[in-house]
């Protein structure tokens, strides 16, 4: 029996079965097929003998006898004149089934010992049914010879990939194969169908047959079973079934029935498309390229194929196993990987699946049927989370969707528009339902977020804009608006799928229905499906956002209701310009600019509707329905006040694209100038929007490069500007009007500027105006200098900017009077007023620019000796406005500086010992600028500097004194900067004691923070001088 024995000796068998070996008779034999014949005889010939020789066998042959009782058809394979290859066949498939048979029994009788709890890392034992690698390899180049020599060599023309064409080896095998008697061969078939079947009950070996010889077996299974009794003549081949009973059909029926449905979907569905085929186009070839050529799939297994892919599809989850069957042969599997990565171009496959699934098939009962069940699985394919996968599905999902709204759009808006956008047609159409509870959960923030990546798959990337499409995107416009409004306010993923949507509409629906919608969403029209007043959107806990029933609120929040409202709004505009500035190319922008500027015409005029008016002899109802839809009226004016105020403050500079958007904006600019002209007293505003408007045009033709189209469009102001020659008052507009259309009649032959230049008085004229201009520049200057003694401050003022600009114009007329002017400068800076004395302070700063010799001994005596005749305040003031001014200058001179240093320099030290801290304060202040401008300069003053600032540090009690000198080593540190280590290598080490001593001593906390900057730059200056950057330099020395 089958237990004494293990699975060994069946694949030890086996071996000897298959393995190759030669034969004294053929040992000279050059015909491949000969060596063939007499290999696979002398190997079942050796097998026998070893089984009838060695006792080690008894057990198989008992087990053979047994499997060949239990399968009766194995039987009629051991017949005495069967030719080699057939023998070889039986005996290998009577092996495989003594294999599954010891498989089994092992596997029952094996116990597995209990796991020892000490070494808990230990695997557990194998079953013994486990086949190793070897045996494994073994067992599958025995099916390879079965299914060959037994299923693909008895295969009708068409049914199956060709054995010819696989291989060498499947050649030598068809011409082998020489039984031509159709019943004989039927019956061959049969046995090999059923043996393999059989063999295929245990898992390991099924899967092993079923990874490698699946599209076979079911060949065979469909030949058998569905084949029908007479064949066409041109086949060869007549009543090949008759032989085979009724029941043995039915039965590979069921067999491929229970098999189709028994295995994994996408590999089933890939061995049907090719057992499919192709049918046969155009002529027959004939020669050498008909034996290339696969011969096409006879009608009757193209038709079964179909069947049956079609019963795979209208499954559950049938779609997806289509789509796997397919595109899993191109690398794109479960595991993914490089392959799949490749694959994600192939679009031309997924184009091919597309139109598999949005075709119905002859099966179907009806179209809506078929539509019924695929629609919800390819909605599903858009949710494959695999990322390695979920492209391919996601395009094919695109493209049968977009496909199937082509061929059938009642059935495709019934079975996917609308349930791809459910939830948001909720949210616009729960208004007219019974009002829904507070707080409720009307769209979750999952089912939210699904739903617009959704649509983005579909109608974004797509990229199809049908007319449903656009038809139901306008629909759901207003909440998807309202979506990104939300997203542009929170930190929110939906930002993104919400403008691209946004966007994709507004570029892919006309220009009218998206300036249409664009009133919609700014609030100007009804003309988009409206939100209840109930929805609120709320931010979700995974960065989304989830649509719920707002709060009633009470009646006594008026105030904060109204002020919600406005700023809701504001922000609404406020998204909606910058959605327009994202694409300024497209000229939307400009549209919605020049519809808003329409409307705006009869706001300007004060036109009214008379149905809007009450009248005495109206109803109260009458009254109040007038008044209400007045109201309305008026808030729409508002809310388009306020649509064109934010899109001339956001992108009114970018707004135009072309010539025509610019007519068009030109023109309605002109027609409503007249109008208010016409219809109003004042006419100063309508006067300068047309000299705006005329202007505009006017820079156009003179700068822009017009084509013929451009002047087409120019044109159409001429009837416009006729209307201003004849009706406007004044004449340079109407003069302007007559150039304007002159100019655009001829194509700018004639330009604006021609009655200008080309006047033969002009330069007469001109040069009899410079002439009296030469002349007056003296009397201006006098009269400028006159005016900077005037009591009169704002002119005193005013006369002092004048001299300063003159003076940094080199003005001749100035340069002669330096010295007056000097005098006014430094005289003037004893008055109060802040205009008047830092006018008289800038001009001091020019002037030390070309006389320094000359002011700053005049301002170095009045800063150390001003000492007021009354009282000591003014003297204060002045001292320090004369430090302001010499600060100027010192900027002034910049490098220049040098040679005044000393004087400078004892000013200032002197000035740290004065009683008044203000002076102290100023003092110092100035003493810093000046070290800030002599850098190098400082060595031989440095120490004196360095004392003075320690002094005042350790002894001031004014807090604002002590500021100013830490101040003055910040500004050293930070405009010395690396070359601190340099200037300051003396008292560098004092500096920074100094610094830490008003960090740990110092009460004032602005002090203390000063010091704290100036170590901070210190610490940066040692830092770079320690450490300096590693530079990679190559130094070339050119050798003498």
């Amino acid at each position: 029996m089958a237990v004494n024995m293990n699975v060994g000796t069946v694949v030890e068998a086996l071996k000897i079965l298959i393995t190759p070996r030669e034969s004294g008779s053929s040992a000279h034999n050059t015909d491949k097929q000969a060596a063939l014949l007499n290999t696979l005889q002398f190997n079942v010939s050796t097998l026998k003998e070893e089984l009838k020789q060695v006792s080690k066998w008894k057990a198989l042959l008992t087990l053979q006898e047994r499997v060949s009782k239990d399968a009766p058809w194995l039987n009629e394979s051991s017949q005495p004149q069967a030719d080699p290859a057939w023998k070889f066949t039986s005996e290998a498939l009577l092996l495989l089934l003594c294999l599954k048979e010891c498989m089994i029994e092992v596997a029952k009788s094996f116990q597995p010992s209990k796991p020892n709890l000490r070494t808990p890392e230990a695997a557990p034992p194998l079953n013994p049914d486990t086949l190793s690698i070897a045996q494994q390899k073994t067992v599958q180049s025995a099916m390879q010879f079965v299914a060959s020599m037994g299923i693909c060599s008895y295969l009708l023309p068409g049914i199956g990939l060709p054995l010819q064409h696989r291989s060498e080896f499947g050649s030598l095998v068809c011409a082998m194969v020489s039984c031509d008697l159709p019943q004989v061969r039927t019956r061959r078939l049969y046995i090999t169908c059923m043996s393999l079947l059989e063999m295929s009950r245990h898992s390991s070996l099924g899967s092993l047959l079923f990874t490698q010889h699946l599209g076979d077996l079911m060949a065979g299974l469909c030949q058998l079973g569905y084949c029908p009794t007479k064949v066409n003549a041109d086949q060869g081949i007549k009543g090949n079934l008759k032989n085979l009973k009724e029941c043995e059909r039915c039965q590979c029926k069921e067999a491929l029935i229970g098999l189709l449905d028994q295995l994994y979907q996408p590999l089933v569905i890939r061995e049907l498309i090719i057992l499919q085929g192709t049918p046969r186009q155009g002529p027959r070839p004939s020669g050498a390229a008909a034996s290339l050529q696969r011969v096409p799939a006879p009608a009757w297994l193209r038709r079964l194929s179909g069947q049956l892919l079609s019963e795979r599809l209208m499954r559950s989850n049938g779609v997806q196993a289509v789509v796997r069957g397919i595109l899993e042969d191109a690398g794109v599997g479960v595991a993914g990987g490089r392959e799949a990565e490749a694959a994600a171009s192939n679009w031309k496959k997924c184009d091919a699946i597309a139109k598999i699934l949005a075709s119905c098939p002859q099966q179907s009962l009806t179209v809506e049927e078929y539509y019924q069940k695929v629609c919800p699985q390819i909605l599903d394919l858009l949710h494959i989370q695999n990322s390695l996968t979920a492209r391919q599905f996601q395009r094919v999902a695109t493209e049968t969707f977009l496909k199937m709204g082509r061929a059938q759009p009642q059935l495709a808006e019934k079975y996917l528009i609308l349930p791809i956008l459910k939830p948001l047609l909720y949210c616009t159409t729960t208004e007219a339902e019974k009002s829904p509870a507070p707080e409720e959960i009307l769209v979750s923030e999952s089912v939210l977020s699904q739903c617009v990546e959704d649509i983005v798959k579909v109608f974004v990337v797509g990229n199809d804009p049908t007319a449903a499409i656009l038809n139901f995107s306008r629909q759901i416009l207003l909440v998807i608006f309202t979506l990104y409004c939300f997203a542009m306010h929170n930190a929110s993923h939906i930002r993104s799928p919400s403008q691209d949507i946004l966007l994709w509409y507004l570029e892919k629906s006309d220009r009218e229905s998206a300036v249409s919608a664009l009133a919609g969403l700014s609030g100007m029209e009804s003309s988009l499906p409206s939100v209840p007043h109930y929805i609120h959107i709320k931010p979700g806990s995974q960065g989304g956002a989830m649509i719920i029933v707002r709060e009633e609120q009470s009646n006594d929040d008026d105030d904060d209701a109204l002020y919600k409202r406005v700023t809701s709004e504001q922000w609404r505009l406020q998204c909606l310009v910058d959605l327009l500035s994202i694409n300024p190319h497209t000229g939307l922008a400009a549209d919605f600019f020049l519809y808003c500027l329409k409307r705006l015409t009869p706001i300007t005029i004060g036109e009214e509707g008379p149905d809007l008016i009450p009248s005495p002899e109206d109803s109260l109802l009458d009254i109040e329905r007038k008044l209400t839809l007045r109201y309305q009226s008026q808030e729409k004016q508002l809310q388009l006040l306020q649509v064109l105020s934010v899109l001339c403050e956001k992108i009114s500079d970018s707004i135009f694209t072309d010539v025509k958007q610019v007519v068009e904006f030109v023109l309605m600019t002109f027609e409503r100038a007249c109008t208010s002209l016409a219809t109003s007293e004042g006419g100063t505003v309508a006067s300068q929007t047309l000299s705006m408007a005329m202007g505009l045009i006017a820079a156009m033709l003179g700068a822009v490069e017009l084509t013929s189209t451009d002047f087409v469009h120019l044109k159409t102001l001429i009837p416009v500007l006729e209307k201003v020659m004849e009706s406007h008052p004044e004449p340079v507009i109407q003069e302007l009007a007559h150039d304007l259309r002159v100019t655009i009649a001829t194509h700018c032959a004639v330009p604006l500027t021609h009655r200008t230049h080309n006047d033969p008085d002009y330069e007469k004229k001109d040069a009899k105006q410079q002439r009296p201009n030469r002349n007056s520049d003296l009397q201006n200057i006098q009269e400028i200098l006159n005016s900077a003694k005037d009591p009169d401050v704002p002119t005193r003022a005013a006369a002092l900017r004048s001299l300063t600009h003159l003076l940094e114009k080199m003005h001749p007329q100035v340069l002669e009077r330096r010295e007056q002017v000097m005098q006014l400068f430094v005289d003037n800076l004893e008055e109060d007023d802040p205009f008047v004395y830092l006018s008289a302070i800038q001009g001091i700063a020019v002037m030390s620019r070309d006389i320094p010799e000359r002011i700053l001994p005049i301002l170095l005596a009045q800063y150390e000796s001003a000492v007021a005749p009354k009282t000591k305040a003014p003297a204060t003031e002045t001292r320090m406005k004369v430090g302001e001014a010499l600060m100027r200058c010192t900027r002034t001179l910049g490098d220049m500086v040098l040679r005044h240093k000393d004087a400078l320099i004892h000013a200032f030290l002197r000035g740290c010992r004065d009683p008044d801290s203000s002076i102290r304060a100023s003092s110092l202040s100035n003493l810093g600028e000046l070290c800030k401008q002599l850098q190098f300069s400082l060595g031989p003053i440095i120490h004196e500097v360095t004392s003075c600032l320690s002094a005042v540090v350790h002894t001031d009690q004014e807090a604002q004194v002590r500021r100013a000198a830490i101040h003055v080593i910040v500004l050293l540190l930070r405009e010395l900067s690396e070359r601190a280590t340099e200037v300051l290598r003396d008292v560098l080490l004092d500096l920074y004691r100094l610094l830490k001593f008003v960090v740990q001593c110092d009460k004032d906390s602005v002090s203390v923070l000063h010091a704290q900057l100036a170590l901070e730059e210190l610490d940066s200056i040692m830092r770079a001088f320690l450490f300096p950057p590693q530079k990679l330099e190559k130094k070339i020395v050119v050798l003498p």
